[in-house]
């Protein structure tokens, strides 16, 4: 039998397979299909300091091998998160990460200091938001940009920090880089690809927010390019995710570098994906005969 454990920042994980942020609710919606604690870990839904009511609908649009989402990070807010959500999942035996967003750097920093007491094992920093300050460009975009705000979320966070990194960038090394540099503990990428779909017999776009994020196995090739591409720069840890639906996928990107991995959209299609992906990594392993998941991470061959 593999062992399945990996590391991340000195944390075990049982498997590294962990439910993406955004796409498994607070955990409990899919208890019913899920052992949560056979899981590596949880990436929470994106809290900000305050309630979002997100954006209207429609806010989300099949597209071929994948969807659209225009959700505007609904929350209901870090304290409601703290004293409602939060005891349900402290006796799982499995690792959370708290997603923080915000439209500001101080509404990061709120966000980040009420969460420092909570009983989350990582911090998962979504800077993939509209910064309102700069003109609404994504605080992901640019290095600089991504320099200031994980320099500053750092200097508050107790926690160890994943800076999650959007992918609508021209240089997503370069953001890398400077999210290492600026004291991030380790990477998760990728976010969604921006993207549209449109009606045209009613000749409007689908979404009520006319563009969103470009999630499924179609932006899958994108992701592990990225991956890869930032595995050779760094040497923090990396999260891979973008389209994962079985066990070799996510051997692929710990191939590519990744030393665990996020399953998001298809927790939408098939409610027990992310036990499907962990089967699968078991059975790829028996297959492959390899005794430790972790002996391939960054193991591609190229030559």
């Amino acid at each position: 039998m593999v062992n399945l454990k990996t590391e991340l920042c000195g944390i075990t994980l049982k498997n590294p397979v962990i439910a993406a942020s955004g796409c498994f609710g607070f955990g409990q919606e899919f208890s019913q299909y899920v052992n949560l604690s056979e899981l590596g870990g949880i990436a929470l839904k994106a809290l900000t300091v305050e309630k979002r009511l997100g954006n209207p609908s429609p806010r989300i649009a099949e597209t071929p091998s994948g969807i659209l989402n225009a959700v505007g990070l609904q929350n209901p807010g870090v304290d409601y998160f703290l004293a409602e959500e939060m005891p349900k999942l402290k006796d799982l035996d499995t690792v959370l990460f708290a997603n923080v967003a915000g439209s500001t750097i101080d509404e990061y920093c709120q966000a980040l200091d009420k969460l420092n007491d909570a009983p989350v094992d990582f911090i998962e920093l979504n800077i993939s938001c509209p910064n309102v300050s700069e003109g609404g460009a994504s605080f992901g975009m640019y290095p600089q940009a991504v320099t200031e705000i994980v320099t500053n979320c750092k200097a508050v966070c107790k926690k160890p920090m994943f800076v999650k990194l959007s992918p609508n960038t021209a240089d997503i090394s370069a953001t890398a880089i400077a999210a290492q540099y600026a004291g991030a503990d380790g990477i998760s990428l990728i976010n969604t690809l921006k993207g549209m779909a449109i009606d045209v017999y009613k000749q409007r776009p689908i979404l009520a927010n006319i563009t969103g994020g470009l999630s499924g196995p179609a932006i899958m090739p994108v992701a592990l390019s990225m991956v890869y591409s930032v595995a050779q720069v760094i040497d923090i840890p990396i999260i891979g995710m973008g389209g994962i639906s079985s066990g070799e996928d996510a051997a692929a990107f710990m191939l590519a570098g990744a030393s665990a991995v996020m399953v998001g959209t298809m927790n939408l299609v098939y409610p027990d994906a992310t036990m499907r992906v962990i089967k699968g990594l078991k059975e790829y392993s028996d297959k492959m005969g390899i005794k430790n998941i972790a002996d391939i991470i960054g193991q591609l061959k190229t030559k």
